[in-house]
């Protein structure tokens, strides 16, 4: 199962969650940002409709997939000082 990881984080003069390398908005507190990240996660959780995708990978490539609703990962939210 593939885990997804929200870190909160201080960023541009705030807080804000990253997933990897990508960052949310800037909150202006602490407590606003780690409420963001753990309402997000739960959102990361929820089942969908199974339905085709198309993507362009990172060489430019198209692809067409059927992305199964149902294939959620699991989250966690890392709130480290």
């Amino acid at each position: 199962m593939v885990m997804v990881r929200y870190e909160v984080v201080e960023h541009d003069g705030g807080w804000a969650y990253k997933v990897g390398e990508v960052l949310s908005e800037t909150f202006s507190s602490h407590e606003a940002a780690l409420k963001a990240a753990t309402k997000a996660a739960a959102r990361q959780t929820i089942a969908g409709n199974t339905d085709g995708i198309v993507y362009q990978d990172k060489d430019g490539r198209w692809h067409q997939e059927l992305a199964d609703g149902h294939d959620r990962p699991a989250t966690e939210v890392v709130d480290e000082p």
